[in-house]
């Protein structure tokens, strides 16, 4: 089956290589002149940083996908596990180093986060174990499982149906402010409103603390640029600098994709794009909103700098988020900082408010905003805005209205980052199965 994959990010990436590996003819399409998405590097004055994430949840989902198109990810890439998923400081100066991985570790330090107040680390546990059923419903049909809605377990469609948001969910778990901030972080984060995002979604607690967080020395490109070599290894044809403008139909199924240099035939297409960038896929998700990047910093320094872990969250508005894993010549450090909520002044100028102020040791930065983010790569990382329960079914993927395309990538998904785009590429395989 001739297979075109529009869209060069790791969902396109991970797509591509899984059909490929499936004994299908496959052709990568990528408007601009490199692979990756955002999970490249961005270089200046012998400064690297990763251009989006920095460490992932759910190594699993990586392992499986070198194991199933080619060599195991062992032999390819460092993944290693982190001690922390990352330190939180909040408002009134107290400080939650959260331990990746472990439960008694995680619950140990909540409760000293309490300090003379007993009882954190028992709520806390309460709400992450509370999700362990949540995952295994969610895996085993709508993860791992081409999701059908009229055969959906009723566990599942419960669920997925289900009214409560996860604001209210944090609020009676936790009578602590701190706590609720922790769980909602990676949300906000992401640019969502809490009131609007589902209380199953919460089950990414459960993720961070059963299963880790991890990542790669000198980052997570490292996984993308391995990707790019097994496209060769897999003979998948890539064109660069090739945007598709629409799907090409015929008596209402797809049979190509066209570009300004002409028709693509295909017989099965896989979106791993923005679907509104394609006019024939528009119309099904008009009703659903990209979740926008943050401000993005990188920063190169010289001399001595703040020994921090790789990530820190500093709560407040702004929110301010440090990753400090970025590559640096000697004597120097690269870290990246990301914004949220109202920015009325420069971010080191922010951060520096913090009681971190780097500002006098940088050599080098680059500032990025949400739309030179979005222009980049053609599209939001960050995949679908919650807007309540139907965001579920108002997103495509990996199935879509229109015979024979499929949807992977952020956007076909409930959640950015590798672990949930690489499971929508795994969907995206199973559905079409092998030549």
């Amino acid at each position: 089956m001739r297979i075109v994959v529009v869209g060069g990010g790791f969902g396109g990436l991970a797509s591509a290589v899984r059909l490929a590996k499936l004994g299908h003819d496959v052709t990568l399409l990528e408007r601009s002149d490199t692979l990756g998405g955002a999970l490249q590097t961005i270089s200046a004055d012998g400064f690297t940083w990763d251009a989006g994430p920095t460490s992932t949840l759910l190594p699993a989902v990586v392992r499986d996908l070198f194991r199933k198109s080619g060599r195991p990810l062992e032999r390819e890439v460092d993944l290693q596990p982190l001690d922390i998923v990352r330190e939180h400081r909040f408002a009134d100066g107290s400080v939650l180093r959260l331990p990746s991985g472990s439960r008694a570790d995680q619950v140990a330090a909540v409760e000293a986060l309490g300090g003379e107040s007993a009882g954190l680390g028992a709520s806390w546990s309460a709400y992450v174990d509370a999700h362990s059923d949540t995952w295994d419903v969610l895996r085993r049909g709508y993860l791992e499982e081409v999701w059908d809605p009229d055969l959906s377990p009723r566990a599942l469609t419960d669920l997925l149906s289900g009214r409560e948001m996860l604001h209210r969910r944090l609020k009676r778990a936790f009578r602590d402010e701190r706590l609720r901030l922790v769980a909602g972080h990676p949300f906000v984060a992401d640019g969502h409103d809490l009131r609007n995002v589902p209380a199953w979604m919460g089950m990414v607690s459960y993720l961070e603390q059963t299963f880790g967080a991890w990542t790669v020395p000198g980052g997570l490109a490292a996984i993308g640029a391995a990707l790019v070599e097994r496209l060769a290894t897999r003979e998948v044809g890539v064109e660069l600098g090739t945007t598709a403008h629409d799907l090409v139909l015929r008596e209402g199924r797809v049979v190509g994709v066209r570009t300004e240099g002409g028709d693509v035939d295909a017989d099965a297409v896989v979106c791993a794009v923005d679907p509104r960038r394609l006019p024939a896929l528009a119309g099904f998700v008009e009703r659903t909103m990209p979740a926008i990047p943050p401000v993005v910093t990188h920063v190169g320094l010289e001399g001595d700098a703040p020994d921090l872990p790789h990530e820190v969250v500093l709560h407040g508005d702004p929110m301010l988020v440090v990753r400090t894993g970025g590559r640096a010549p000697d004597g120097g450090t690269a870290w990246t900082i990301l914004g949220r909520g109202h920015l009325a002044e420069d971010v080191l100028r922010a951060l520096a408010r913090h009681r971190i102020d780097v500002r006098p040791s940088v050599v080098t930065r680059i500032d990025r905003s949400p739309r030179e983010l979005v222009d980049a790569w053609g599209g939001s990382p960050l995949g679908v805005l919650w807007q309540g329960r139907q965001t579920v079914r108002r997103r495509l993927g990996p199935t879509t209205p229109v015979p024979g395309v499929y949807a992977a990538g952020a956007h076909a998904t409930p959640g950015s980052g590798l672990p949930f785009v690489g499971l929508s590429a795994a969907l995206v395989a199973q559905a079409i199965g092998p030549a």
